[in-house]
């Protein structure tokens, strides 16, 4: 039987919150500056929705901007997140490293994010995961932008007949629950109780997957 964890990135093992401000901040004052937006940056608006694919976020944040505004919104925001993100602005969350080390001994791990490529290299350059991770997947993977494909295709390309997928927000315990996987939902961040309430599990703090996953043999 082969068994694996999928995990999410953003809110879940890395700590989005420390570089999101900034960055959206710096892509709206362009906006600003080509007098394509007004007022403050949506920063609590993106919060809300953190977690769904980027031509949602921008479709949300720029309801009444073109396609082209959007799209170059976005490389502008990518680029001042990865240069955050190689400067250490951000960080991950408490005893992920110590975590995912233990995991990996026993189980394959995998990461399904709707963040582009060039960002989740970044935070797994940055922090040394690749070691730890058998793959990245990155949304742009599958052609419908859509979370539970995505989880199915790390399932079938890797075999996986058992697997958790850990995730902050509803997106993650949907994918689950779309696969017949079991979802751990973390109260982090952007979580929202509403979702986790959705979830097989919830933990407040990574290394509770230790007990939950290995110590149990519940997977």
């Amino acid at each position: 039987m082969n068994k694996g964890i999928i995990f999410d990135m953003d809110g879940t093992l890395y700590q989005t919150n420390l570089v999101l401000a900034e960055a959206l901040e710096a892509t709206f004052e362009v906006l600003r500056g080509n007098q394509l937006w007004s007022g403050e940056t949506p920063i609590k608006k993106y919060q809300e929705i953190m977690g769904v694919p980027l031509p949602v976020v921008w479709e949300t944040l720029c309801p009444d901007h073109t396609e082209e505004v959007r799209r170059k919104s976005n490389e502008l925001f990518q680029k001042k997140l990865i240069e955050m993100i190689h400067l250490k602005k951000g960080a991950l969350y408490p005893n992920v490293q110590v975590t995912l080390k233990m995991l990996s001994e026993k189980y394959p791990l995998f990461i399904a994010s709707n963040g582009e490529r060039e960002y989740l290299q970044a935070i797994v350059d940055t922090y040394e995961l690749s070691k730890l991770f058998k793959k990245v997947y990155s949304i742009q993977s599958v052609q419908s932008g859509n979370k539970s494909d995505l989880v199915k295709t790390i399932v079938e390309e890797n075999n996986l007949t058992q697997a958790w997928v850990v995730g902050d927000r509803l997106s993650d315990i949907k994918a689950a629950k779309d696969n017949g996987l079991k979802s751990i939902g973390v109260n982090f961040d952007f979580a929202q109780q509403i979702e986790l309430k959705q979830a097989d599990i919830v933990i407040n703090d990574i290394e509770e997957l230790v007990p939950q996953i290995i110590e149990k043999s519940s997977i």
